[in-house]
């Protein structure tokens, strides 16, 4: 049988923790290999708190936000994190790092994908990253692109929550039980130093997710994640499964 898989597209170094970090540790722990793409340090315009330090240059803080982000990937049980290093504040998408997330498509073959948000009026690295990712999904899709290969398949893509979701368009329409995981979330958040006024603000959100989701269902959920699917849910079976 083969191993499953799941992507992570993350802009900067600390979004795949607020946004996604309950799913994260949740499927690894179901035996996924989770595979997170950082494309930015978000080493110029989310990292303020480490730039009012005496002595930090560029090099510094994108040391700083690698060790964090490593330290929280293990803390949630990512299997792989890679950093593209493209730069934010703004994010430049060269070709080869284009090609390059296309050929990681390829080889993991992911069971299902996450990234942001199509629309975010206060951080345009995050619909980029989006586009990024979903453009790159199409491509290793395409018989034309390096033929003989075997292409991809068609995997689910969820949108994870963006900081102000009324301001962004973005409506959840999945909704995912995180609760059996949050200490390991909210670990990985406390590995966020350098965002570390974020730790609560996600911490509520969790409870706000979890609140909406035992409201829409029959299960006592307590922590939450929320997503946006972008393709159809397909399915063989409409009523609840167990969770």
């Amino acid at each position: 049988m083969d191993k499953k898989t799941a992507l992570v597209v993350s802009a900067h170094s600390a979004d795949f923790v607020w946004r996604s970090g309950g799913a994260i540790a949740v499927h690894a722990a179901k035996g996924y290999d989770v595979t997170v793409v950082c494309l930015s340090y978000g080493e110029r315009g989310e990292s303020a708190k480490l730039w009012k330090q005496p002595g930090y240059d560029l090099d510094k803080v994108k040391a700083n936000r690698r060790e964090e982000a490593e330290k929280a990937a293990s803390a949630l049980g990512v299997a792989d994190i890679q950093f593209y290093d493209l730069g934010d504040y703004p994010m430049n998408i060269e070709d080869e790092a284009f090609y390059r997330l296309v050929d990681l498509y390829r080889a993991i073959r992911p069971s299902f994908v996450m990234t942001h948000s199509k629309k975010d009026i206060y951080n345009f690295d995050h619909p980029l990253t989006t586009e990024t990712a979903q453009h790159a999904r199409v491509i290793a899709q395409a018989h034309g692109y390096k033929p003989g290969e075997t292409v991809l398949g068609a995997p689910p893509v969820y949108l994870f929550e963006p900081h102000q979701p009324e301001q962004c368009d973005w409506k959840p329409n999945f909704l995912l039980d995180i609760t059996s995981a949050w200490e390991k979330k909210r670990a990985a958040i406390e590995c966020m130093a350098g965002q570390e006024h974020l730790w609560d603000y996600y911490t509520r959100v969790a409870l706000q997710r979890g609140v909406q989701a035992s409201r829409n269902s029959d299960y006592k959920i307590k922590y939450g994640e929320g997503y946006e699917a972008v393709f159809p849910h397909v399915t063989g079976e409409l009523g609840h499964g167990a969770v």
